[in-house]
């Protein structure tokens, strides 16, 4: 074809990472502390306000993990999570010997379902299991029903982790996601909003929970003059060059979001008059979602030539990356005998929906080229 390819999302610089990382290097920072590491924690918690803490670790399924060794999971026990998501979502859950359940998502949102989140905690009582914890996640950036879910875990006693990987940036009645849970956690993986390489944090408004989780992310050394650990410990700590690049993306973080926001809109206009194809955005005025991809569904069309399926080949042919949506934890091979809780919601969404090319750095040579296969496929169908 003869075109640069477009990708879906991919790291977007803003100028000046270097700076930050040039500086690591002058000062021999080159390991997992440093000023940088203080400094990106630091922007992190003014950013997302609300009196949080920030440990900045290696990857945002560290911070899953260590969130769930601080809230007692162990062999045995259970812990709910939303199906439609990452596996990186409830991969920890078994790391630890604990069974993941999952639960649908609902309609609005793709999130979890209070209404089965609530059937399953009930069911999974009534067979003498109390679940140890709840994994909630903003899929795609977009909030989830937080007062929903937040009050059925506080009528039950049952604590939040609020994976908010896909969400930096987005807020929910003016309030950052990542600062609802009792623990909450946030990745920066190279195709994210913002990103250090890799790298991930977790979110407390407790600073014991911080230096606990810190503790844990640097092979729990206890206070000694020689190495002793009296509990397992992991080497989950952010490196101080990968911490230089977060602290110059945080310098343009809003700017990224906004652009994430103005491509939605463009989607938005590009199906407004196209039967079946819904562009999902928020629900209410009192969600704002950071549009880290844009997700549609094509359904309730009469025209079979319209679908999922046949537009992601259309665009792969014209070197365009879409994607369907995660395929739900419950109908993935290695958690086929997780108990689920729902009806067809998530999965549906997974048959029916794309992720549409999102990054902050998309070019507007770029979004006309997608622009013009999107049409050039309606009209072929």
């Amino acid at each position: 074809m003869g075109h640069k390819k477009i990708w879906l999302s991919t790291p977007h610089m803003g100028g000046n990472e270097q700076k930050y990382i040039n500086k690591a290097f002058e000062e021999n920072w080159i390991a997992p502390l440093g000023p940088n590491v203080v400094g990106f924690e630091k922007d992190l918690e003014n950013y997302l306000g609300e009196g949080v803490k920030v440990a900045a670790l290696s990857s945002g399924t560290a911070a899953l993990h260590l969130a769930l060794i601080m809230l007692g999971v162990q062999r045995g026990d259970e812990v709910i999570c939303q199906s439609l998501t990452f596996a990186a979502s409830a991969n920890p859950i078994v790391y630890l010997g604990a069974t993941p359940i999952f639960v649908d998502s609902e309609e609005e949102t793709l999130n979890m379902s209070p209404y089965f989140l609530e059937k399953a905690i009930r069911d999974r009582i009534k067979k003498g299991k109390k679940p140890k914890a709840i994994i909630g996640v903003h899929l795609y950036g977009m909030p989830y029903k937080v007062d929903e879910i937040h009050s059925i875990a506080k009528k039950y006693e049952i604590p939040v982790i609020e994976d908010s990987a896909e969400a930096l940036g987005s807020s929910y009645k003016n309030q950052k996601c990542g600062t609802f849970g009792d623990l909450s956690i946030l990745s920066f993986n190279g195709n994210k909003i913002i990103t250090t390489s890799g790298g991930g944090a977790l979110v407390t408004k407790d600073a014991g929970k911080k230096e606990k989780a810190i503790f844990l992310a640097t092979q729990a050394r206890d206070q000694a003059p020689h190495y002793q650990h009296s509990e397992i410990g992991y080497n989950y700590r952010l490196s101080n060059v990968c911490a230089g690049i977060g602290r110059g993306q945080m310098e343009v973080l809003d700017d990224h979001v906004q652009k994430r926001r103005n491509i939605n809109d463009f989607y938005k206009g590009l199906f407004k008059d196209q039967t079946g194809v819904k562009v999902y955005s928020e629900p209410k005025n009192t969600y704002f979602c950071n549009h880290w991809l844009t997700v549609i569904t094509i359904k309730g069309n009469a025209n079979p030539k319209l679908n999922r399926e046949r537009l992601r080949l259309f665009l792969e042919i014209e070197d365009i990356e879409s994607r369907p949506l995660w395929k739900p934890m419950h109908l993935q091979p290695v958690f086929q005998d997780a108990p689920f809780y729902g009806e067809s919601i998530a999965e549906n969404a997974f048959t029916t929906g794309l992720c549409l090319p999102s990054g902050s750095n998309l070019e507007q040579e770029e979004m006309q080229r997608i622009g013009d296969a999107i049409n050039g496929f309606l009209k072929e169908v």
